[in-house]
């Protein structure tokens, strides 16, 4: 028997956002965010650039001639938080668009204070 799983915590619209991506797209990136629930890596998972060391991961589906993205961190103990999803429009390079960084920033900084005030007592107690 594994440990047990990590809890997902969604942030902002990025559950509804997933929802939206075709259905294959949604079982990748499931399958991605069970993994990060076992402490595992998928192995599309790669570290979003910008966001060093902040465990902040991306997993990159192609699906049908579009790119969809789903983003998160693992760096807030015990916790898998999903930051953002969303489908990348842009052909020119592979840059994350800066709205999107920018929306990524503030959902990490709301996951923080969200883990500060939900996860953080728990584990002082469980120590």
């Amino acid at each position: 028997m594994s440990a047990s799983l990590k809890p997902v915590e969604w942030v902002g619209s990025s559950l509804e956002d997933l929802k939206e991506f075709p259905e294959n797209v949604q079982q990748v990136i499931g399958y991605a965010l069970y993994l990060a629930q076992c402490g595992e890596k998928h192995p599309s998972a790669k570290p979003l650039k910008g966001f060093k060391g902040a465990g902040v991961l991306e997993v990159v589906e192609d699906f049908d001639g579009d790119t969809y993205r789903a983003v998160y961190t693992v760096k807030l103990a015990g916790v898998v938080y999903v930051l953002h999803a969303f489908q990348k429009k842009s052909k020119q390079g592979i840059a994350t668009p800066k709205q999107d960084i920018e929306l990524i920033e503030a959902r990490f900084k709301r996951a923080k204070e969200h883990h500060s005030e939900n996860y953080s007592k728990q584990q002082e107690s469980e120590s």
